[in-house]
């Protein structure tokens, strides 16, 4: 898919790997409409990306919300050709630690918001691409991405909510695919590592310098690395059903 003229939709577009992946499509010529429930930084994202892009307040595990959410970037742009699902939250706490036992509530709303939410966007978003006009031979009504994690590969100690819902999202990757390709969709998924965003800041600096310890490169991700990848993915009509590592070279660390 070629991305000048393309209309993307990125979910948690306002910061961190969104925010990045929201910038490199409208370099790349594309029209990007911003989903996200901080509506301060996502009008101020959009206002700086100028008149190709609007934002979406949006909450991803809501369908009124997400058909709502769909109903605008048709109204401001005429279709939906990708859609790129970074909205995620992070959780740690061991399962037993002291007299605690892990809260079922907030293992709940990880996976709630970071599986239910993902796959509410896909579903709907899918079922938008699937009415859009058949494309021409080998071309693509429209991509879908989501993110996952190395995490959902080899989770961490005090991971069990947050490596549980990317390792759903691992096993959403090829079925997923496989149920639209009938309609000219591809999917792809992206496991990122440790990267230089809000939500890597969140980890105590101990525990950040022996993550970048156990990577070869000895460094945090970049976020524009990370949108590479998406418009990888994007750009290459062969891609569907796999999985991307983008993580230096690590391997999560028992910790």
């Amino acid at each position: 898919m070629r991305l000048d003229n393309a209309v993307c939709v990125v979910t948690g577009g306002a910061s961190g790997l969104g925010a990045a992946t929201s910038k490199m499509l409208i370099t790349s010529g594309a029209k990007v409409s911003i989903w996200d429930l901080n509506a301060k930084l996502g009008e101020s994202l959009a206002k700086e990306l100028g008149e190709n892009a609007i934002f979406c307040s949006v909450n991803i595990i809501n369908t009124e919300s997400v058909e709502a959410a769909i109903k605008s970037t048709l109204e401001k742009f005429g279709k939906i050709s990708a859609c790129v699902n970074c909205a995620g939250i992070l959780y740690g706490m061991r399962t037993l630690s002291k007299d605690k036992v892990h809260s079922l509530e907030a293992f709940e709303k990880v996976i709630k918001v970071n599986v239910i939410g993902t796959f509410n966007v896909a579903r709907l978003v899918a079922k938008q691409m699937a009415l859009q006009p058949a494309p021409a031979q080998n071309e693509d009504r429209g991509v879908i991405i989501n993110v996952a994690s190395v995490a959902g590969y080899e989770g961490q100690t005090g991971q069990v909510a947050y490596a549980s819902s990317k390792g759903a999202i691992l096993g959403l990757a090829l079925p997923l695919a496989r149920d639209l390709a009938f309609y000219k969709i591809r999917v792809g998924t992206i496991a990122p590592g440790v990267f230089n965003t809000p939500m890597g800041e969140k980890l105590p600096q101990k525990e950040a310098d022996n993550l970048i310890r156990a990577t070869p490169l000895k460094r945090l991700g970049d976020p524009e690395e990370f949108a590479h990848a998406v418009k990888f993915l994007i750009e290459n009509q062969y891609m569907t059903g796999s999985v991307i590592r983008i993580d230096g070279g690590i391997r999560l660390p028992h910790l």
